[in-house]
């Protein structure tokens, strides 16, 4: 059962330049206590998306229409304070750059009891104790609470707001490319956290990330996005196992594989669309190899596809060969690396 739907959700920024369709008409269901991951290139929507959701839009944004649904509850439907009574406490949000969120001038500890104190109602003692607690479950020490952001590492500060952001309990939390700027090893000790405290806590987790490795790590089901749009959704297993979407195809043969060992990567050829301008068509079909003259003038809706998965292009149904033609691809291409280097 979902607890986070959005649905037909268009969202657009006016800017000196115009007006940039940052969503357009975006579709997606986050179910009760799984992981979902969302997934594309920098620019797509992802974060414009996430910000629509907990209602923290800039003021040049301006939501066109669709519904974000919690539970039930169109929250867009509501008013400011009927909003903000959902912020934090039932839906809460791990932002991209962790350093901006936290005061420099102000102990990381007091600003995890102001929070809690203002949106929870708890008086400092209760504040005290929970803030040690949840430090505690992201592994940090009790006396960090008393440090200041800058004496604390990347990694440090990234666990200090994944504790603000579980400070009210809330049932569902955003984490929007939680590991950015983190090194590898790092990196995997926060997803892990993060994993751990999601099953614990049986929480329904939304991960934005441009990294598909981090989804298929951590996530349960996947939804990738394309310039604004959903192009394909699934399970985990499914998407990344048998892509019924070019662009998803494309991202899978442009990360490094274990299981391939070392051999050269296969970039998505060209750039994502300029949103302020009008699109025609399937906004992929420029850079996709597997174009045909109806992507030029249709854009493709987001429909059932094989395997349980949804996707939207015009050839979805003859996926398994295109596959097979991707792979012959990049089968040619790893022979020539290998030929070069003998």
């Amino acid at each position: 059962m979902a607890q986070l739907e959005i649905e037909d959700l268009t969202i657009q920024y006016q800017t000196s330049h115009g007006f940039v369709h940052a969503v357009r008409g975006v579709t997606l269901a986050v179910e009760r206590g799984r992981a979902m991951g969302l997934v594309g290139e920098s620019g797509c929507g992802k974060t414009t998306l996430a910000r629509a959701v907990i209602g923290v839009l800039p003021k040049n944004a301006a939501i066109l229409g669709g519904t974000v649904r919690f539970d039930g509850e169109d929250l867009l439907a509501l008013s400011a304070d009927a909003q903000n009574a959902y912020r934090w406490r039932r839906i809460a949000m791990v932002p991209q750059a962790a350093m901006d969120s936290l005061d420099p001038v102000y102990r990381v500890g007091d600003q995890m009891i102001e929070t809690m104190q203002l949106r929870g109602g708890l008086s400092r003692e209760q504040a005290r104790d929970l803030s040690q607690r949840l430090f505690a479950q992201v592994g940090l020490e009790s006396s960090r609470t008393r440090l200041y952001p800058h004496e604390l590492s990347g990694g440090m500060k990234q666990r200090v707001v994944i504790a603000m952001a579980l400070a009210l309990s809330p049932q569902v939390l955003i984490a929007d490319e939680p590991v950015t700027a983190l090194d590898v090893i790092v990196q995997h000790q926060v997803l892990r956290i993060l994993r751990e405290l999601q099953k614990t806590l049986h929480l329904s987790l939304l991960l934005i990330t441009h990294d598909i490795s981090v989804v298929a790590d951590l996530c349960d089901d996947v939804a990738v996005m394309y310039a604004g749009r959903i192009v394909e959704t699934g399970s985990v297993r499914q998407v990344f196992t048998a892509p019924q979407h070019p662009y998803t195809m494309g991202l899978r043969n442009a990360f490094p594989s274990l299981r391939a060992g070392a051999g050269p990567l296969v970039p998505i050829e060209g750039f994502p669309p300029d949103l302020a301008r009008p699109l025609q068509g399937c906004a992929f079909a420029p850079r996709c190899p597997f174009v045909v003259d109806r992507c030029w003038t249709e854009d493709p809706a987001l429909l059932p596809a094989a395997g349980g998965q949804a996707s939207a292009c015009h050839r979805a149904s003859e996926a398994a060969l295109l596959r097979t033609q991707a792979g012959e691809a990049f089968a040619r291409l790893s022979a020539t690396h290998l030929g070069s280097t003998q």
